[in-house]
């Protein structure tokens, strides 16, 4: 692996620690499906015990970093300027019924800049990670997005319905966080949701951001309510003018 920042190192580790418990957890799923209970208590026990342990390993190393975490929220610790942004399990619905498409999302945000972020895809065993200034990266390799110049070309990645209105080829895939980072490796040529929380893309962002992507203005210090427009800087204004009534 490149050389990588402390902070960096710490969030891979603890993603790659946590995604055993998803791993082993979703293996369960499939004999889940058919039981009498279902398995939505079980995955909302899996979310639980992969945030528990993202939590302790990032404490573990910066004790006094503020977290923000979809399950539980704000815990306020003494060092306010840098947070880590956590999302478990991002595409809870799919390893709920067995759709082996989801993700753990990272990020550390510092004095209101997204510095370093790590989605990582536990099933497909690739780690996607940028940090600030630094490029992005999946597994070892560069990660750049798409050179595409015409939209009728691209394929882009959206929960909205509305887009069905623009005529523009897109796919659901239900995971937001890896909607974001195959934008950053150009699987997608681009990607746009509205009504999303921090932890859904924060990571993500800068993953598009550092491998040459272009993203709408929107306040990163918020934590809900985020519209967000994503893809490379070639097609971004024919996106938008597209997306108007979005």
């Amino acid at each position: 692996m490149k050389s990588i920042s402390p902070n960096l190192n710490i969030m891979i580790r603890a993603a790659e620690k946590a995604s055993k418990i998803l791993k082993r957890d979703f293996g369960e799923i499939e004999n889940l499906q058919v039981s009498k209970k279902g398995p939505k208590d079980f995955v909302t026990n899996s979310d639980k015990k992969v945030e528990k342990v993202l939590i302790d390993e990032l404490l573990k190393y910066k004790k006094n970093y503020t977290i923000i975490s979809e399950e539980k929220g704000l815990i306020d610790n003494n060092d306010k300027e840098n947070v880590w942004i956590i999302d478990p399990i991002d595409g809870t619905t799919n390893f709920l019924h067995g759709v082996p498409h989801f993700c753990i999302s990272i990020a550390l945000q510092s004095y209101g800049e997204i510095i370093s972020g790590v989605i990582f895809d536990p099933i497909k065993d690739e780690l996607f990670y940028a940090e600030k200034n630094q490029g992005s990266y999946l597994n070892n390799s560069r990660a750049r997005v798409s050179k595409k110049r015409n939209l009728e070309d691209c394929l882009f990645c959206s929960n909205d319905m509305s887009v069905i209105k623009t005529n523009l080829s897109f796919r659901i895939t239900g995971s937001a966080a890896l909607d974001l980072a195959y934008v950053g490796v150009g699987r997608f040529d681009g990607y746009f949701q509205n009504n999303l929380n921090i932890w859904d893309v924060a990571a993500g962002y800068l993953i598009v951001k550092e491998a040459g992507g272009k993203l709408n203005n929107f306040n990163i210090m918020s934590k809900r309510n985020i519209n967000i427009i994503a893809s490379s800087e070639i097609i971004h204004d024919k996106l938008l003018k597209k997306l108007d009534n979005f």
